[in-house]
């Protein structure tokens, strides 16, 4: 069956779609349960489970919930808020090219529409949309959303520490639509203890790199027990009993093998002849005393612990009990890189084992041990590491299976949310200029009026510095809101955390490229400073007491939710043209309760009214209606003061008036997961823009090499 591609189409999907995200999205959403064919019944809050669990047949429904997974790949959260507003986006783009009016507000709207009857080919908006993406929207997030970053990390005089408390807010929002109310709060606890417990020191980066790969090693679920008895154990539990137990005192030294010891009657390749029973019987009473050479060796050598990835003969088995030598067989290759990763110690080959020299691929361990969880037997080994992470393994407990599940589920999103937070995200755009162009707005100071809206001359183009000294550069200064204290954000004291992004030498060779002949190089340097943001009483609700971090100013409102500093920048005027290349800093954090949403529509609509080309005017008010449309969702069951329209509009107001912004929840969001969110959604918006024809094929098509000719029968 073959249907015609169109955003009607697709909308009509991502409806579907959008129906179940809507009833367990946010801390107010519920749990959906699905039950399979097969009798099985999934009782979730995640998108991306309960996404995974349907069976889908459209084909553009199955295109979309590809897309979604693989963003939960990368950032390991946003599943439903990922269908919510790629679902908004196509309506907006329905309302725009199949009724033929725009859906939004503006002074040019009769010009707009005239533009898009004209070029409303869904291929030209697929373009772009992608030219908007790789173009302005980083711009956007680096010259405007940075000024109201916070941070994970508190700055000291040590030097750059995590703040536990920042870190159990941020995990608190996020376990909150995962799994269920009443074990929300404990397993986010359970997650921050787990967390500074593996961490030797505090880039972290390594530690959660080595978390998302190794997940499933270093965690144990158990099942018939409460969530409550989960539990954090040191060193590393394999999920398997000894073959040979012989506890030891002192000094365990541990080697690992990843073949058989006890020698062959030939090597591979070779072949071994035998005349006669004598033959043989020598032959295997020499393969029995190597054999106890070998082990012997290793005991001689204190090796009182064998790890190998084979099953070892009997005879190995037998001689490692009588020199009480403890052996752990059949690892998998996941779990012998993951005790190399920790340990740095590399596999002992046989002739090294053989020979009687001395054994230099082995290590020590603290302790080795069986342990028992219900009823299952397990290796408790102390492991001793030679990197940043401390060997903790998580006993993740629930009465069922189904739970246990989610929570891993839960927790290994968690920790590929962390590795992407604690990763500077490198934000690439393109600066172009073609006319010189007005002083940016947001250069002003208190001196102006308060009453002054900055969105009505903002981006009039943003570009580059100092028109008249141009020189070329290997680095861009590049300016973050991140480091200062609370103390700094009251005061109002200058302050600028100043980072200098290196650009590599084909970058410049583009860069140098993108510029006019006459000029040779670019200058970018905003200055940023952090004014007085004395906002007095500007809400009925701004009545809270003032929780102080070391690295950034938090307004605890008694519940209502946490403030966000204001902080500005400079731009100057420039006639010059060419890439621009900056950074989303590790350890960003906004308010989470729609906080991100509400900014970036802001600085969106600021840029359209500015936008002198029609298409991006017209996608950036798409794109900023559209991600007003979570937050909408977020606040809907709230009532009075605490639901969206005066949400939002206080938040207008405080942007207008260049004071701080507060949220209407507790804890923090990601703001590199919600970037990377944005371009996954515009991404797979292109895609379904780009399809002509749709095919549905209700069963898989066989595979060449299964196909058999009537001539073989």
């Amino acid at each position: 069956m073959a249907s015609q591609g169109s955003v009607t189409a697709a909308l009509r999907v991502a409806e579907v779609l959008e129906s179940i995200a809507n009833r367990c999205v946010g801390p107010e959403g519920g749990q959906v349960l699905c039950t399979k064919p097969t009798g099985e019944v999934l009782l979730s809050r995640d998108g991306g489970c309960l996404l995974e669990a349907l069976h889908l047949e459209h084909p553009l429904a199955r295109m979309i919930v590809a897309c979604v997974s693989s963003h939960l790949k990368k950032t390991g959260d946003g599943a439903k808020t990922f269908i919510i507003f790629l679902c908004h986006l196509l309506r907006g783009l329905h309302a725009v090219g199949e009724k033929g009016k725009d859906s939004f507000t503006s002074e040019n709207i009769q010009s707009h529409e005239r533009h898009w009857k004209n070029c409303c080919q869904w291929k030209s908006i697929s373009q772009a949309l992608q030219t908007f993406q790789t173009q302005t929207l980083g711009c956007i997030v680096d010259r405007s959303l940075s000024r109201h970053y916070l941070s994970v990390f508190s700055s000291s005089a040590e030097g750059r520490k995590l703040c536990r408390h920042s870190l159990e807010l941020l995990l608190e929002a996020y376990f909150c639509g995962r799994v269920g109310r009443n074990n929300h709060r404990f397993i986010s606890q359970l997650m921050c203890d787990y967390v500074f417990k593996c961490m030797a020191c505090e880039s972290g980066i390594e530690v959660f790199e080595l978390l998302d790969h190794c997940f499933a090693e270093l965690n144990v679920g158990v099942t018939g027990l409460p969530v409550s008895d989960s539990r954090i154990i040191d060193g590393l539990v394999l999920p398997r009993d000894f073959s040979v137990y012989c506890p030891a005192d002192g000094d365990i030294r541990m080697v690992i093998v990843t073949e058989i010891l006890q020698p062959q009657f030939s090597s591979a390749g070779s072949e071994f002849v035998l005349n006669s029973e004598t033959q043989f019987q020598a032959s295997q009473c020499w393969i029995m005393d190597r054999t106890k050479t070998i082990m012997n060796h290793l005991r001689s050598q204190n090796v009182k612990l064998l790890l190998t990835s084979v099953k070892q003969p009997d005879l190995v088995i037998y001689c490692a009990r009588l020199n009480s030598i403890s052996v752990v067989e059949c690892l998998s290759a996941e779990e012998v890189s993951l005790v190399q990763r920790i340990t740095g110690l590399s596999p002992c080959v046989l002739p090294e084992v053989a020979s009687q020299c001395e054994i230099s691929d082995s290590t020590l361990v603290k302790f080795c041990k069986p342990l028992i969880l219900r009823s299952k037997r397990y290796v408790h080994l102390g492991l001793v590491s030679t990197c940043a992470f401390i060997p903790h393994c998580m006993v993740l407990c629930g009465p069922v299976l189904g739970l246990v599940e989610q929570h891993e589920r839960a927790f290994h999103g968690a920790f590929k949310m962390l590795r992407q937070l604690f990763t500077d995200l490198d934000l690439n755009y393109i600066i172009q200029t073609k006319q010189q162009c007005n002083p940016s707005p947001l250069a002003y100071d208190n001196s102006r009026e308060r009453n002054h809206s900055p969105e009505t001359d903002m981006y009039q183009d943003i570009v580059a510095k100092n028109k008249n000294k141009l020189e070329t550069q290997t680095h861009l200064e590049v300016y973050s809101g991140l480091g200062a204290s609370d103390t700094e954000l009251r005061a109002g004291k200058p302050w600028s955390a100043h980072k200098k992004t290196p650009i590599a030498p084909s970058q410049i060779d583009e860069m140098l490229k993108c510029l006019p002949p006459e000029r040779s190089g670019i200058i970018d340097n905003c200055d940023l400073s952090i004014e007085n943001h004395s906002t007095g009483n500007p809400t009925a609700e701004d009545t809270g007491t003032e929780i102080s971090f070391k690295h950034l100013q938090v307004s605890d409102n008694a519940g209502k939710g946490y403030t966000l500093p204001v902080m500005r920048k400079s731009l100057d005027t420039c006639t010059c043209q060419g890439y621009c290349s900056s950074t989303v800093p590790a350890g960003c954090v906004l308010p989470v309760g729609g906080s991100f949403e509400i900014l970036m529509s802001y600085y969106l609509l600021s840029y359209a009214k500015q936008c002198r080309q029609s298409d991006e005017t017209v996608i950036s008010m798409l794109i900023a209606d559209a991600l007003l449309g979570i937050p909408k969702i977020l606040y809907k069951p709230k009532k009075g003061k605490d639901s969206f329209p005066h949400i939002y509009m206080r938040s207008l107001h405080a942007l207008q008036a260049s004071q701080p912004m507060v949220s209407g929840q507790s804890g923090f969001e990601s703001v590199a997961g919600k970037y990377q969110l944005l371009t996954s959604v515009l991404q797979c918006l292109m895609k379904i823009l780009t399809i002509d024809l749709i095919i549905n094929i209700k069963r898989q098509p066989q595979k060449a090499a299964d196909q058999e000719s009537e001539d073989e029968f």
